[in-house]
């Protein structure tokens, strides 16, 4: 689909090779080395932080987490429970403990998924003080009675909440928005497939001439995007035309496009055309108020045209949310392929404006200016003719690009050209913003 990302499949796998074993969380070390792994690659990446406590809108910056170890000791002194093996075993953000307890006790510390009994699940509780371990439900069936040595050994204290922005200024202050999450563990398509498409996007990006200025986010899910939107958000409303939140975008699943509140944004009218002009298997559901950040983005008083282009979208894959959810999982050719489509999507809203015809009356003559053929009945002659006919006739001043490639039922790829030469021609004119 662009030539731009061929290739590219295998690195963007190898970065989220690299980036899997690490223990993210919304705060701590494992955040910010994830954030400065992906300024390697998308540059310059400016961090903003927010203190412990912040009184964000309705919502209040917590406490920083740091982890180092955690484990839990059968009673024949086995490790049946190690985060040095994977660090989805503890609860996120789970209060530190050392101690001995039966097993009855410890029961009501663990978590598992029957229906899934060689899965560890993915545990948080960010906003209540608790603990507790995640283990395969196989494990827990044959935990043997007696006493336990449970160790979780993690600080849970003020500190501060982080997230990277990455800004491709261009010839227009009008913004595009891509935002993604660094804050699950070790979860490589519902967490590592949106930032390394974006890492990728932003590196593709600052090579090339932008009509739109990109904002790139990097932040920890809900509260990243909600300290964010404090900060920055009027800005935002100000500004943004379009954004996407990238997420479960690695997975071999056909694509899923989830509108933006407003239904018929640029941001979905772009996503779902370049998707149909694709002429790949998809689905397109309309915007609910769950989900990622396009929630907030979307949330009232924002209202913003954000929409989430996925493959398998999240809750629906039995692997969402476990230990399942591995390098397995997700595939190079469907991270090559995902950022092919958003490179798409960006290249149509880079091409959309809005054009009138010079002409006011009548249909102009295209022989006189070298724009007709002067030898019939070729098939791509006749499409060509029968495209500048579409742009002559609706583009009006009121109908963008995208519109009369829609009324046309024409890819938007196909007509940008021909209207640049139409352009060129002085036919159209570029509507004056």
């Amino acid at each position: 689909m662009n030539a731009e990302c061929a290739g590219l499949g295998p690195e963007l796998h190898g970065l989220a090779t690299r980036l899997f074993p690490i223990a993210r969380s919304l705060t701590g070390p494992g955040l910010r080395e994830t954030l400065a792994i992906l300024a390697e690659i998308a540059t310059p990446m400016e961090i903003h932080r927010w203190s412990s406590g912040t009184q964000v809108f309705d919502w209040t910056i917590p406490d920083e987490w740091v982890i180092r170890d955690a484990w839990i000791i059968d009673p024949a002194g086995h490790r049946v429970v190690d985060f040095a093996d994977c660090n989805l075993h503890v609860v996120g953000y789970s209060e530190p403990v050392r101690r001995r307890m039966d097993l009855e006790e410890l029961q009501g510390h663990l978590h598992s998924i029957p229906e899934l009994p060689h899965a560890i699940p993915y545990r948080t509780s960010y906003y209540a003080r608790r603990w507790g371990f995640c283990i395969q439900h196989s494990v827990r069936e044959r935990l043997l009675p007696g006493e336990y040595d449970v160790c979780i050994d993690a600080d849970l204290g003020p500190g501060r909440l982080e997230l990277g922005e990455v800004t491709l200024p261009g010839a227009s202050p009008d913004e595009v928005l891509l935002s993604t999450y660094v804050c699950h563990p070790s979860l490589a398509n519902n967490e590592l497939s949106g930032p390394v498409i974006a890492a990728y996007l932003a590196r593709l990006l600052s090579d090339r001439p932008r009509r739109h200025t990109y904002r790139i986010l990097f932040l920890p899910e809900t509260i990243g995007s909600i300290a964010y939107l404090h900060r920055f958000g009027e800005r935002l409303r100000e500004r943004l035309r379009a954004g996407y939140v990238i997420t479960c975008a690695g997975d071999p699943g056909e694509f899923t496009y989830k509108r933006s509140r407003r239904g018929d944004s640029l941001a979905d009218r772009t996503a779902e055309h370049v998707l149909r002009a694709a002429r790949t298997p998809h689905t397109v559901v309309d915007f609910f108020p769950a989900g990622s950040d396009e929630r907030q983005y979307c949330s009232p008083g924002f209202d913003l045209p954000v929409g989430s282009l996925m493959r398998s979208m999240y809750g629906t894959y039995p692997e969402y949310h476990t230990s399942l959810d591995d390098l397995s999982f997700v595939t190079p050719d469907a991270l090559e392929g995902s950022l092919a489509m958003y490179l798409a999507i960006i290249d149509a809203l880079e091409a959309n404006e809005t054009l009138e015809i010079a002409i006011r009356h009548g249909e102009p003559q295209l022989g006189k200016r070298g724009l007709y053929p002067t030898l019939g009945s070729a098939r791509e002659t006749e499409q060509r003719v029968r495209d500048m006919m579409w742009l002559l006739n609706l583009c009006d001043g009121t109908s963008d690009l995208l519109a009369v490639a829609e009324r046309a039922g024409r890819p938007l790829s196909a007509l940008a050209p021909i209207a640049v030469e139409l352009i060129d021609s002085g036919l159209l004119l570029r509507r004056a913003t």
